[in-house]
């Protein structure tokens, strides 16, 4: 975590090389550190978002999802409203009660104070669906954006035709010029004011009007239907804080939300508001009035400077009018804004700054990632906490998502720097309602529907784990990657004004990857936190970057002569990032630029492939691994007196490595997250990781509080379980199963959603118990050779030999649970000479449930509500492989 001591040096000397602040590191000593991974704090538990579906929601099941919640290891909920699944049926309780009803808020209260009653955690969506709006939005208030009308004058004409202006509109410019409607020069055209003179040829005449997007609330409740807000605008902010947010506090009564919580910013096409004209001349000292063709269809380097201020105008706006009033209205409220800080409107990296709980989504943690662009801020702004929408589209369609694909796309979020998961998500469903219940259209289902739901525990203390190591220390990523903010706002066209939609043309996924296989992790950084913080990485890379101003290239040349090291790749700043003053001022960039790059540490490479190499020549990897480089992550936190690495196979394979590091400790261990145990460790292990497999290991001055790693044999076959096991489905007796098969195999079973219980006897003698480790082995999995067809999200592309879960039993007492690779179980401690009884508990998916009926009908719903959303990709619901697959086999590994 953090310190205030050394939060103060970053801000104090501007300028500050990582290396050169590791003395100081914050955080607790490795004894401190391994008490509070064996039990970890409650707040570091994962996080659901509870969808409350109409909104219907019955109290009796709201407290008794809360308590199931909390007996499956998360730690609180968000709370968000959505569209309507069925129509009122009375006889089981549903009745759809409009958003913000006396009945909602009503339940709403209830929910809080029995989670608060439970230690549960509450976030609370200041709205229903998103982005904000609702039916309290006017057209005055909606998201606004430029737009323009394009007609004819016939030649001899005087008077041109005026575009209709609809509500909610205002005609700003008329420009005439030479062309047609199909094509003309914008830097041709003329503004005019009325009637013109005559001319012999037909021209062009381009209207610009300050529209609204028209955008409609996303996955709107009942009651909540209406216009996105302006976030440019702070009337309209404010009045959604008075007409929603002030309602929904009252509600929590003396127990306000732990959090409130803005989902990403999807206000598509928004880039106006209606004093956009006035707060552009102050801002950029000229009127953008005479420039508006340029931003529209202008060509070149003029109008690409034009786009530039009017891109940046937009993101000062919504930091001025969106994110810091909310901020400051949550802190008098005694709550925090969290907020997803990317897309439309056009914030950037550093307007992360302005919350207090910055937020992402994304395990694109090898290409340019929303999740990266979250905590990159964090750690640059002082915001220990991180959190990560998780889990979206995970294995669509819904119930399909295993417990490996959680801890897949999981790790991946861990590698970008996440210590807070929030689940995508749990939805609130009714009594009475068939299996596997409700599901939202986009999303894993994280509930107790999921027959898996017994290894759920064990899947969040491992989160809950890894989330409590990854606030500790300080991040120690090597590598700061400029965000080239001038260049893409220069590249902004109206309807399609998104800094993070448009980054990775710079940020590329080879990029990305040249840093991470060159043995460095990274964060980004912008002009803003250029200008503020100063550099604190060793080495910053600016990738195709054209465009910057004259006191950022002064900062940068600071960082250089105190010891930094630049790459550029593609480009070297050359041009003033505005146009005001454009010529003289690109000049003293260029000046600068070549200045810089004269100096000693500073490199240019070409391509994108030429950035690893140029790596090597400025920095010794942090973690260099002899082989796999591709396939493994890793993250790096500096503690007191230790380092703390995360390291995760991200692939489907099985990988072998030596790691190296560039500053060894005294004393390694590997720390389990699985189980809260330590096992020494060389200093540069070798290292076998099973697909998706991941390890924590922790390097320090002083001995840890760990076990020494026993010196194994290779394991010998004491026994072929492969066959003669008892199986016993729920209600039904048990039957002899002399090979181990899909319970999709038998028609009886194919459509069973739930857990079965494998039982056999072993025997083992007490020569083989003596000076042994013993093991379950279920088998290694397959790997899938291809995607399979998912149209969106992610999943493992990995098949486990154990569909899709199991819980272990050796002689009645619990040996523990496998949900991922390895799947390989110690069960020497619970063994006895003799017989001994094995049990295995597995789970399967909702889905082959979900495939044997048809589904819902949701016709007379879209006919009472209108069409709110769509399942999706059901074409792929079918049953799937279940049960215990095998080859099993009980093996023996002697200890030397």
């Amino acid at each position: 975590m953090k310190s205030a001591k050394l939060l103060a040096v970053v801000l104090s000397t501007h300028i500050g090389l990582a290396h050169a602040l590791t003395p100081g590191a914050p955080g607790p000593s490795v004894a401190q550190l391994a008490a509070g991974f064996v039990t970890p704090p409650a707040n570091t538990r994962p996080l659901v978002r509870w969808w409350w579906f109409g909104p219907s929601a019955n109290k009796q099941e709201l407290e008794r999802e809360l308590l199931a919640m909390k007996a499956g290891g998360f730690g609180g909920v968000e709370i968000q409203p959505v569209y309507p699944m069925e129509l009122d049926d009375p006889a089981r309780g549903i009745h759809n009660t409009p958003y913000l009803s006396r009945e909602f808020l009503d339940a709403l209260s209830f929910a809080n104070k029995t989670a608060n009653a439970n230690h549960l955690r509450v976030d609370m969506t200041l709205a229903s669906g998103w982005p904000y709006g609702g039916p309290h939005i006017a057209p005055a208030h909606a998201a606004a954006r430029l737009r323009s009308v394009v007609t004819e004058l016939p030649a001899g004409e005087t008077n041109p035709m005026q575009p209709a202006i609809m509500s909610g509109e205002k005609l700003l410019a008329t420009f005439i010029g030479q062309g047609s409607s199909a094509s003309f020069d914008a830097a041709g055209l003329k503004l005019i004011d009325g009637m013109v003179t005559p001319a012999p040829e037909a021209r062009v005449v381009v209207s610009y009007i300050a529209s609204r997007t028209g955008q409609q609330v996303k996955r709107a409740a009942l009651g909540a239907e209406g216009f996105v807000l302006d976030h440019l605008s702070r009337s309209a902010v404010e009045h959604h804080l008075d007409k929603v947010a002030a309602p929904l506090l009252k509600a929590f009564g003396k127990q306000p939300p732990y959090a409130v919580f803005s989902d990403s910013l999807e206000a598509y096409g928004s880039d106006w508001t209606d004093d956009f004209i006035a707060e552009f001349k102050r801002r950029r000292g000229y009127d953008v009035t005479p420039h508006l063709p340029a931003i529209v269809s202008g060509q070149g380097v003029a109008a690409a400077s034009v786009r530039r201020d009017w891109g940046l105008t937009q993101t000062e706006l919504v930091n001025e009018r969106y994110l810091t009033p909310i901020d400051t209205w949550a802190r008098a409220h005694n709550t925090r804004f969290r907020s997803q800080t990317y897309g439309e409107p056009a914030v950037s990296l550093s307007s992360s700054r302005l919350v207090a709980l910055p937020e992402g989504e994304g395990p694109q943690f090898r290409a340019f990632s929303f999740t990266r662009l979250a905590t990159s801020a964090g750690h640059l702004y002082g915001k220990p906490v991180i959190s990560a929408e998780t889990w979206t589209w995970l294995n669509s369609p819904a119930f399909a998502a295993t417990p490996l694909d959680m801890k897949a796309e999981a790790d991946r979020m861990l590698l970008q720097g996440v210590n807070q998961f929030v689940g995508h998500g749990w939805p609130y469903t009714p009594p009475g309602t068939p299996e596997p219940g409700y599901s939202f259209y986009a999303a894993a289902v994280l509930n107790e529907h999921n027959p898996w739901w017994t290894v759920m525990p064990d899947v969040n203390r491992y989160l809950q784990r890894m989330s409590y190591l990854m606030r500790q220390g300080a991040p120690a990523n090597d590598i700061a990657v400029l965000l080239p903010n001038d260049d893409v706002y220069a590249a902004f066209l109206p309807g399609k004004a998104s800094l993070s939609a448009e980054m990775h043309k710079h940020v590329t996924p080879e990029l990305t990857t040249q840093i991470l296989d060159a043995g460095h992790n990274l964060d980004y950084v912008d002009a803003e936190s250029v200008m503020a913080l100063g550099v604190g990485h060793p080495v910053l890379v600016m990738p195709h970057v054209s465009r910057l101003a004259p006191d950022v290239m002064a900062r940068l040349a600071e960082y250089v002569r105190g010891g930094g090291k630049i790459i550029a790749v593609g480009s070297k700043p050359s041009l003033a990032p505005g146009l005001v003053d454009f010529e003289r001022l690109s000049a003293k960039v260029q000046a600068a630029s070549q200045a810089l790059f004269a100096q000693a540490g500073v490199q240019f490479v070409a391509n994108d492939a030429d950035l690893g190499a140029a790596l090597a020549n400025a920095i010794v990897p942090d973690l260099r691994f002899s082989s796999h480089a591709a396939d493994i992550g890793f993250v790096h936190r500096k503690l007191a007196d230790a380092d703390l690495y995360f390291i995760a196979n991200t692939s489907n394979h099985e990988v072998s490595t030596r790691v190296d590091f560039r500053t060894p400790r005294k004393f390694a261990a590997w720390w389990d997250a699985d189980t809260g145990s330590m096992t020494g460790a060389a200093l540069a292990p070798q290292l076998k990781l099973a697909p998706y497999e991941s390890r924590v290991l922790v390097m320090s001055e002083a001995p840890q509080p760990s076990v020494p790693a026993p010196r194994l044999a290779p394991a010998t076959q004491l026994a072929d379980l492969g066959a003669d096991w008892q199986l016993r489905f729920p209600g039904a007796p048990a039957a002899r199963m002399p090979v181990l098969r899909s319970w999709t195999d038998n028609p009886a079973t194919r459509y069973f959603s739930g857990e079965a219980v494998y039982t056999r006897d072993v025997d083992v003698t007490a020569a083989q118990l003596t000076g042994a480790r013993i093991s379950l082995d279920f088998g290694p999995g397959t790997a899938l050779a291809a995607t399979p067809a998912v149209p969106a999200g992610m999943r493992a592309m990995f098949d486990s030999p154990l569909r899709e879960a199991a819980v272990v039993l050796v002689n009645g007492q619990r040996a523990g649970a496998l949900w991922h690779p390895p799947y390989v179980l110690d069960i020497t401690r619970l063994l006895r000479p003799g017989r001994n009884q094995l049990e295995v508990r597995v789970a399967n998916l909702a889905l082959n449930a979900r495939a044997g009926r048809s589904e819902p009908d949701y016709r007379l719903l879209a006919a009472r509500y209108g069409e709110r959303f769509k399942p999706q990709d059901t074409a792929l619901v079918k049953p799937q492989p279940s049960g215990m697959l095998g080859p099993v086999r009980l093996i023996e590994e002697k200890i030397q």
